[in-house]
C-alpha cells in the first residue's frame, strides 16, 4: 500500500527522474509534471498528499504558482524546491503557504524526511478536519432533544450509520419521533442536498401506493390521462422515507424488493426499465419479525430493511429528557402563539414527570400546546394539565397505598390474618380516590364533580354512603385519609 500519493512539478528531466526513482523506491506513489499548468491539469483530475513544485518553471513562477494552488486546494501539502536557498526565500515560502522547502543538490535522508512530515501533517489535517464534521453532525440535529443515556445511544449510531448509503430500519412506538430521525439521517448524509421524500404508506390504498411510488404511463388505468413519475424518480439520487412500512399490500412488497436488490422499476403499464439511486429508511411501531413469522410480511424484504437497526426508546424509559423536551415546546409554542415565556410550577411538573406517556413525545408536544393555549398566567399550575394527566397520577397513588389491603399470598407473613374482602377493598379503593380529588379541588365539590365527569348529585351520594367528612380538612387529616404525606397548602401552591 503506497504511503502517499506526489506530484512532482520540475521542468528538468534529470529531477523528475531522479525524485520519481527515489520517492518509489521508498513506497511513494508518484506523478510527474514539466511545467506549471500541467501540474494544475494533474491536481484538477487526481487528489495529491503532497506537491514538490519547482520554484523556477518555464511558464510560471513556482511562488505565484503556490497561491493558486492554495486558492484550489488550501489543504495540499507544498514543498518548494529552488538552487537558491536564503533566508528571503524562506519566508516567501511560509508566506505563499508551504509546508517546507529543499534547495539542489538536497540529501536523500534529508528529503525522505521532510516529504514523510508533510504527508502525515496532511493527513493529521484531514482527520482532523473529518473528526470535526462528525462532531458537528453529532451534535448538529436541532430537531431532536435528549441527554438520557438512550438517546446518547441512538444519536451515535445516526451519526455512524448517516454517511453511509445503508438501508435503516426505525422501530418504536407510536410518537417517538421515527420521521424525525430519518430526517436526521438524511441531512447527516452526502444525500442532504437531495430530496427527502416521506409516505406514509398506512394512509394510501394498494393500489393508488404503486402509483405513487413507480408512477404510471399514460393509459395504465382509466383515470391515466397522462404519464406521471413516481415517487422513486422524485427521490434520485436522496432519501424515501416509509412509515409504518408493516402496512405495505404482499404486491407491492415484492416490487419493493426488487427495487432495493436491483435498484430499478418499470412505470406501471410501461414497458421501460428505470433505474434510480435512492436511499430507503424505513419505520414501523409493529414488530415485523413477528410479521413474518406470521407470513403477513416477505423474510426477504425484512432481511434488506433491516441491514441498520435503530430503535427509538418510548418516553416513559427516559423521563430524563423531559425537561428538556419541555423547555423547548415551551419557548416554541409560546413564540407561535405570541404569548410571554411560560413555565410550569412544582406541581405540574411532578404529574408530568411522573406520568407514563402512552403516546410518548407526541402527547407531550399536544399537552404543551394546550396549555400555552389555554393559559392566562406565567405559572401554569396543575389545572391546566389535561384529564388524563391528572387522573393516572390519582390512580397510581391509590394503587400504591392500597397494598396494604390485599391479602396476603400463601406462605407470606400475616397469611392466617383475617383479611378484607373484595367489597371492603373497592370501597376504600373508591373513597381513597374521591378523598384525593377533594383534596386537589381543595374540597369544592361542584369543581370534582366535573373533573370525574359525574353529576353533583352523585357525587354527594357517594360522599355521604362512604362517610367523607366534606368539611375544609386540615393537613393532618389528609396525610391520614388520604395517606400521599404531602402538605396540601404547598401542593397547590407548587412547593
Amino acid at each position: 500500500m503506497p504511503r502517499g500519493s506526489i506530484l512532482v512539478v520540475d521542468d528538468e528531466v534529470e529531477i523528475r527522474e531522479g525524485l520519481e526513482a527515489l520517492l518509489t523506491s521508498e513506497s511513494f506513489q508518484v506523478t510527474l509534471a514539466e511545467t506549471g499548468e500541467a501540474g494544475l491539469r494533474q491536481l484538477e483530475d487526481h487528489p495529491f498528499d503532497l506537491m514538490l513544485l519547482d520554484v523556477s518553471l518555464p511558464d510560471r513562477n513556482g511562488l505565484e504558482l503556490l497561491r493558486e494552488i492554495r486558492r484550489r486546494d488550501p489543504q495540499l501539502a507544498v514543498i518548494l524546491i529552488t538552487a537558491y536557498g536564503s533566508i528571503d526565500m524562506a519566508r516567501a515560502a511560509f508566506k505563499g503557504g508551504a509546508q517546507d522547502f529543499i534547495t539542489k543538490p538536497w540529501s536523500n535522508d534529508e528529503l525522505i524526511a521532510q516529504v514523510s512530515l508533510a504527508i502525515e501533517g496532511r493527513r493529521l489535517r484531514d482527520e482532523n478536519v473529518q473528526l470535526k464534521r462528525a462532531l458537528k453532525q453529532r451534535y448538529n440535529f436541532p430537531n431532536i432533544v435528549g441527554k438520557s443515556e438512550k438517546m446518547q445511544k441512538v444519536l451515535d449510531l445516526v451519526t455512524q450509520v448517516a454517511p453511509s448509503r445503508s438501508t435503516v430500519l426505525i422501530s418504536g412506538e407510536s410518537g417517538t419521533g421515527k420521521e424525525v430521525f430519518a430526517k436526521a439521517i438524511h441531512s447527516a448524509s452526502t444525500r442532504a442536498d437531495k430530496p427527502f421524500i416521506p409516505i406514509n404508506t398506512g394512509s394510501i390504498p394498494g393500489d393508488l401506493l404503486e402509483s405513487q411510488l413507480f408512477g404510471h404511463v399514460k393509459g395504465a388505468f382509466t383515470s391515466a390521462i397522462a404519464s406521471k413519475k413516481g415517487l422513486f424518480e422524485v427521490a434520485d439520487q436522496g432519501t424515501i422515507f416509509f412509515d409504518e412500512i408493516s402496512t405495505i399490500t404482499p404486491e407491492t412488497q415484492a416490487k419493493l424488493l426488487r427495487v432495493i436488490q436491483e435498484r430499478e422499476f418499470m412505470r406501471l403499464g410501461g414497458t421501460e426499465t428505470i433505474k434510480v439511486d435512492v436511499r430507503i429508511l424505513a419505520a414501523s411501531n409493529e414488530d415485523l419479525t413477528k410479521l413474518v413469522r406470521e407470513g403477513r410480511f416477505r423474510e426477504d424484504l425484512f432481511h434488506r430493511l433491516n441491514v441498520i437497526s435503530l430503535h427509538l426508546p418510548p418516553l416513559r424509559e427516559r423521563k430524563e429528557d423531559i425537561p428538556l423536551l419541555l423547555d423547548r415546546f415551551l419557548k416554541q409554542f409560546c413564540q407561535e402563539n405570541e404569548k410571554p415565556p411560560r413555565a410550569f410550577t412544582h406541581a405540574a411538573m411532578k404529574l408530568l414527570m411522573d406520568y407514563d406517556w402512552p403516546g410518548n413525545v407526541r402527547e407531550l408536544e399536544n399537552v404543551v400546546e394546550r396549555a400555552i393555549v389555554l393559559s392566562t398566567q406565567e405559572a401554569m399550575d396543575a389545572d391546566i394539565l389535561p384529564e388524563s394527566v391528572r387522573t393516572r397520577e390519582i390512580i397510581k397513588g391509590v394503587r400504591l397505598q392500597l397494598a396494604e389491603f390485599l391479602p396476603p399470598m400463601p406462605g407470606e407473613p400475616g397469611g392466617n390474618a383475617t383479611s378484607p374482602s373484595l367489597f371492603e377493598i373497592l370501597e376504600e379503593v373508591e373513597r381513597r380516590i374521591i378523598i384525593d380529588m377533594l383534596e386537589r379541588t381543595n374540597w369544592n365539590q361542584t369543581e370534582a364533580a366535573e373533573r370525574f365527569q359525574v353529576p353533583l348529585s352523585t357525587l354527594n351520594q357517594k360522599i355521604k354512603r362512604l362517610g367523607i367528612e366534606t368539611r375544609r380538612r386540615a393537613t393532618s387529616v389528609r396525610g391520614a385519609a388520604a395517606g400521599f404525606g404531602e402538605d396540601p397548602a404547598e401542593f397547590l401552591a407548587g412547593k
